[in-house]
């Protein structure tokens, strides 16, 4: 297991997922974190997420020899020191300056997979030169569908491992926590949240410094945010491709010609779909609760998809996760590895890369620990007749 964690003064105190979102709350203007936080319409399925999981308790088997654990798992053709990874998340330098490059060495020093967002706030190339580690870039259909064919090229010439196609965003979720802020990209400071901003000298120090922050990936192309500060609500409506099929997947699943995730799936029959279009694994997710409210939390929809497809597919979850023993849950339940999204943006908030190390190492402990407990050595011998139905 790696303990590679570097111990900070100002990350010591801090002991669980909780305590770096409480962390990341004082060190970001209110806006910013609402933006982080925030889910669509009444955050139903925000709150629902996390709360999904205590549906299901663990059912310890006692007496087995847990002195040594194996937490290593095979996912998407290579070989994970976690059964969990680095979630594709938009504009990382929203919450800190050392951006999606800090998480990825975070990610790198834990041996875990990162995801770099199209909507990411450093190019594709120079995160795939910062580390030797496996790398997944995630994709829209845009309705500049060159622009897609062109990730593709580049992410094959950057040695991606992987290829992760977003799904449930024909447009964008209702976030009225952004709609109430004004929050644009880039970040505009309003006068009746000039107070939130300055209280936060660091993240203001350092966007002073650094004020240009852009969709670098996209940025060579004519978009609307080269027209100046717009609407993150009104951005997504505008460039989004609402015609998108099955058919443009295999489209996508054929040019990339490597594994391929699809990301945002729920039920059953769209499982079957991606069987059918050629992907290698999908990750269960209601975008963290931020597109359409009301929709199952991810962990519940483990046990029917897994029904429905075998072996066929690997399962990633995504969403709601804040515990390691949330992960040996999903993993009983049938998924092959988990994702997380908001855990390590809290930590970077809170601290840079050492705060997302934080995290990480939080959940490795509290993952090593829940096996111990339940009396399992091998991340591969976690079953379902480890758990019991709330």
């Amino acid at each position: 297991m790696n303990n590679c964690f570097r111990r900070t003064n100002h990350l010591q105190g801090l002991h669980n997922i909780a305590g770096l979102r409480d962390r990341a709350r004082a060190k970001l203007p209110a806006p910013i974190f609402d933006y982080l936080e925030g889910g669509a319409d009444d955050e139903w399925s925000l709150r629902r997420n996390t709360k999904a999981f205590d549906d299901y308790a663990l059912l310890p088997s006692q007496l087995n020899n847990v002195d040594r654990l194996d937490i290593k798992t095979d996912l998407l053709g290579t070989t994970l020191q976690l059964p969990f990874f680095l979630s594709p998340t938009g504009m990382s330098r929203l919450f800190h300056h050392h951006k999606e490059l800090g998480v990825c060495r975070a990610a790198d020093r834990f041996g875990t997979l990162y995801s770099l967002s199209t909507m990411a706030t450093t190019r594709l190339e120079d995160v795939a030169a910062a580390t030797a580690g496996p790398k997944m870039f995630q994709i829209y259909m845009l309705k500049d569908r060159e622009l897609t064919r062109e990730f593709v090229q580049r992410c094959q010439a950057s040695h991606y491992q992987a290829l992760c196609l977003t799904v449930d965003t024909a447009v964008a979720g209702n976030r009225e926590r952004d709609r109430v802020n004004g929050m644009t990209m880039p970040p505009k400071i309003r006068f009746k949240q000039a107070l939130s901003y300055a209280g936060c000298f660091s993240w203001l120090w350092h966007l002073l410094r650094q004020p240009d922050i852009k969709l670098v990936n996209v940025a060579h192309r004519e978009d609307a945010l080269g027209k100046g500060a717009m609407g993150l609500i009104d951005y997504v409506n505008s460039q989004f491709d609402r015609t998108v099929t099955w058919d443009d997947v295999a489209w996508l699943v054929q040019q990339w010609g490597g594994p391929f995730v699809i990301k945002g799936i729920q039920s059953p029959e769209d499982a079957k779909r991606a069987v059918q279009v050629g992907a290698t694994a999908v990750m269960i997710s209601n975008h963290g609760g931020r597109q359409l409210d009301g929709t199952p939390a991810p962990v519940d929809c483990i046990a029917p998809i897994r029904q429905a497809v075998g072996d066929q597919l690997e399962l990633i979850v995504d969403g709601g996760i804040r515990r390691g023993s949330h992960i040996v849950k999903a993993l009983a339940l049938g998924a092959n590895a988990c994702a997380i999204g908001r855990p390590y943006l809290y930590g970077l908030a809170a601290g840079g890369q050492a705060g997302v190390e934080k995290s990480l190492y939080i959940l490795q402990q509290e993952l090593a620990c829940t096996m111990r407990l339940l009396g399992v050595s091998r991340v591969n011998d976690i079953q379902y007749k480890h758990l019991m139905k709330q």
